[in-house]
């Protein structure tokens, strides 16, 4: 299975044009022809495209650079040199692409597009061969131009995953269970911290009805400064409509996580908390659930709250109503 790789960089860079040609006809019986030199051909452009079958960067791990061609030079008998081929690279829907140095937004792709071109640069203008320079005092012009020369540039590439709500919660508080038993999302759930190391996706539906979800990897206190998994998910968060706060009712303060969940994506960056969210207890089947449950209520009566079980099945259906509701809510 390929590595998932949400962010890389590398440089692009557009071909050069060709030069034009200085040429003469040279026929039988016309031994001082005039000028016939051609054009050269125009350099390969950058080009970046969506695929759908992408679902990460991994693809271009481990390029430096992507060239396209140089145009060809151009010829006697006024031929054209040959265009130099475009460089095109396939990037996965949702890719941002950013200047590396100046941190200047290039390219944003939207996240349901197939086939999307965008040319990052177009190829170097060819050169005029000598037969664009007769005049009438000068019938054999050994002048041409060359080439333009293509275009550089470092880009960094980054890949923001979008869901209509993501979920967001400490280490094992039961986000990848949860998505398993709305969706088929198959998020690897194990009972030791940071199981998920990689966001995932997961479809709800109801009807025809479809709502995504995005298993966030666990934050712990300190993320937004890199501790655990630090920041490199963050962004993923920052394209769901919706968050879904999860906490562990088996903890000994549930309350207190959520408040971390808070104060870390509020650092990250403070619009986070203009987001619309539901709070959700989950193992409702444990003994002490219910009196956490109750400190959750009324810890946070501003906000929609939920217990749950996937074992019991329990709040399953109340969470699915919510979660259809406000995943089309904000769309």
């Amino acid at each position: 299975m390929s590595a998932f790789v949400d962010e890389t960089r590398f440089e692009v860079r557009s071909g050069d044009g060709g030069a034009g040609s200085a040429s003469f006809r040279r026929e039988k019986y016309v031994p001082r022809g005039g000028p016939d030199g051609g054009d050269g051909g125009k350099g390969g452009d950058v080009v970046f495209v969506t695929r759908r079958n992408l679902a990460t960067l991994a693809h271009t791990r481990g390029k430096t650079a992507y060239t396209a061609k140089h145009g060809g030079p151009g010829r006697g008998r006024k031929k054209h040199g040959k265009d130099g081929e475009d460089i095109v690279i396939p990037v996965p829907p949702g890719t941002v692409i950013t200047d590396t140095e100046t941190g200047e937004i290039l390219h944003d792709f939207p996240t349901d597009t197939e086939g999307e071109e965008w040319i990052c640069f177009t190829g170097g203008k060819g050169g005029l061969g000598n037969w664009h320079f007769r005049t009438s005092r000068n019938q054999s012009p050994t002048y041409f131009q060359d080439g333009k020369p293509g275009m550089r540039r470092d880009v960094s590439l980054e890949l923001a995953l979008i869901a209509d709500i993501g979920l967001v919660g400490m280490p094992s508080a039961g986000k990848s269970s949860l998505i398993n038993a709305l969706t088929a999302a198959n998020s690897k759930v194990g009972a030791y911290p940071f199981t998920t190391k990689v966001p995932s996706l997961g479809v709800l539906r109801r009807g025809e009805t479809e709502v995504v979800l995005a298993d966030i990897p666990g934050l712990i206190e300190g993320a937004s400064d890199g501790a655990g998994l630090g920041i490199k998910f963050l962004r993923h968060i920052g394209r769901s409509g919706s968050l879904a706060y999860l906490t562990d009712l088996g903890e000994e303060d549930p309350v207190h996580a959520v408040k971390i969940l808070e104060e870390e994506l509020r650092k990250y960056d403070p619009h986070l908390s203009d987001k619309r969210r539901i709070i959700i207890g989950s193992k409702t089947d444990l003994d002490e659930s219910g009196e956490n449950l109750a400190a959750l209520i009324s810890s946070f009566p501003d906000d929609k709250v939920f217990g749950v079980s996937i074992y019991t099945r329990d709040g399953l259906n109340e969470l699915t109503d919510a979660f259809i509701e406000w995943g089309t809510a904000v769309r």
